[in-house]
């Protein structure tokens, strides 16, 4: 199956000094994104990828995402428009050498077949990673509380021992 943003790159177009490689989806695969993230939009995606080779067949890569969301509030559970930029650092190795306990702090390694790094792939991996978890619109408000009473639920029990 193809991914959403499928951008293949072969292997041997990273050589010693590098590789910058630019990709930008298109609408159509704005919207098989928009389905994969599960949010109303994906509207635009510009992903910067600097490829640098390491021993071992794996790749180092430091990128820049940019792009453009529509959300659901989790406040007032409206759409809205958001930004999302971030920078991020991932390392491409040859499938099934991926370190099965890895260091939290070390960047994600994202597996390779063959000769071919889909850099498509990594951009949609790092735009889920991006995404605000719990999207709140810049003007969201929290609705009051309903009064204190309300929020303690002992305040019944507390009225009824004053009464004794």
């Amino acid at each position: 199956m193809t991914p959403e943003l499928h951008r293949p790159i072969r292997t041997d177009r990273i050589g010693p000094e590098g590789l910058t490689v630019e990709i930008e989806a298109t609408q159509e695969e704005c919207a098989r994104l928009t389905a994969r993230m599960h949010i109303p939009a994906v509207q635009a995606l510009r992903v910067r990828f600097q490829l640098t080779r390491e021993p071992d067949d794996r790749f180092a890569a430091s990128g820049w995402l940019v792009a453009r969301v529509v959300q659901t509030c989790v406040v007032s559970l409206e759409d809205f428009e958001a930004s999302v930029e971030e920078a991020f650092r991932i390392r491409f190795v040859p499938e099934g050498t991926e370190q099965e306990d890895p260091d939290p702090d070390s960047d994600d390694e994202l597996p390779y077949a063959g000769s071919v790094i889909d850099l498509g792939e990594a951009a949609a991996e790092q735009l889920a990673l991006a995404l605000d978890p719990y999207p709140r619109r810049p003007d969201a408000v929290l609705p009051e509380a309903a009064g204190e009473d309300a929020a303690n639920p002992f305040a019944a029990l507390a009225a009824l021992r004053r009464k004794d």
